[in-house]
């Protein structure tokens, strides 16, 4: 099939009579590579490695696109210190935040009036919400799509494998035994239900003291590596934890758009430059580096 282009996207998104099917073959064949970013538990730091993977993917001049579909908990658009509802278009398509030219970002948080509001709805309703962010949003051309799922192997990530199934997941854990048991959960899910994964990448692998530097392993190291090598799937580094990522968070100011060069922000180009290096004909950068900070 050959690829739409931005005027008969929105023209196709726009009948009611056109399949939603493929209204969604159309969106995604304009989007070059699509990673769904998982984890067996919660509180791994998911959301901050998608976080950083997409800011770290648009520095290196990548058009990204970040698509929240935790659906109970959204926590990116605080990351990003993004406010207010989304817009639409005349031709009814969703425009999503754009946090610098060439990164946009999708979350539930951005559709709610009252972001303190509990979002309590089934499997059908969630499945509907995840084509609505592909359908219907104004994504256009993309290097990257990068999926932050919540946790576990629910009705999320499942409607994400089945509305893109040339996704490739990236499994996130932390060092200790309860995260990586969980984690092969994860892993054997992808494989049940044809997940192509890039890897398995270790979250808050240890802390570099801001005093002396010296590395302090506060939940063990090398789990990560040990499960990805039995599990047989590829090892896409090991991220510090760093407090300043916290804050950073809270402010909605992402630690790696400061200057300063610390252990977090070389881990994570790193972690990032480890997953182009697992794709298949990964992009050539189409713009050049932005290093402007927001």
């Amino acid at each position: 099939m050959k690829s739409c282009d931005s005027k008969s996207c929105a023209s196709c998104a726009s009948k009611d009579k056109k399949n939603k099917d493929e209204v969604i073959q159309c969106k995604l064949m304009r989007i070059k590579h699509k990673l769904i970013v998982m984890s067996g538990k919660g509180g791994v730091g998911k959301s901050s490695v998608a976080t950083y993977l997409s800011l770290a993917l648009a520095q290196k001049g990548y058009q990204v696109g970040l698509m929240d579909v935790d659906l109970h908990g959204p926590s990116i658009p605080k990351m990003f210190g993004l406010h207010g509802l989304l817009n639409i278009t005349p031709e009814h398509e969703i425009i999503p935040h754009e946090y610098r030219p060439n990164l946009k970002v999708v979350s539930i948080e951005s559709m709610l009036e009252d972001t303190d509001s509990a979002v309590i709805w089934r499997g059908p309703l969630k499945h509907g919400v995840i084509q609505q962010f592909i359908a219907d949003c104004k994504w256009d051309d993309l290097d990257f799509l990068v999926v932050d799922c919540p946790p576990g192997t629910g009705d999320e990530p499942l409607s994400v494998a089945k509305l893109i199934p040339e996704a490739q997941a990236i499994i996130v854990t932390t060092p200790q035994e309860v995260a990586l048991a969980d984690v092969r959960k994860s892993i054997n899910f992808c494989r049940k239900v044809n997940i192509e994964m890039a890897g398995l990448v270790e979250n808050m692998s240890g802390l570099f003291c801001p005093h002396c530097n010296e590395f302090i392993p506060i939940f063990r190291t090398g789990g990560g590596r040990r499960t990805s090598e039995l599990m047989n799937i590829p090892f896409l580094g090991s991220i510090p934890f760093d407090p300043a990522v916290v804050e950073g968070g809270d402010r909605g100011r992402p630690v790696i758009e400061d200057e300063v060069e610390t252990p977090f922000k070389k881990a994570v180009f790193e972690f990032a430059d480890a997953v182009l290096k697992r794709l298949k004909d990964a992009p050539k950068v189409a713009v050049a580096e932005d290093k402007t900070v927001h």
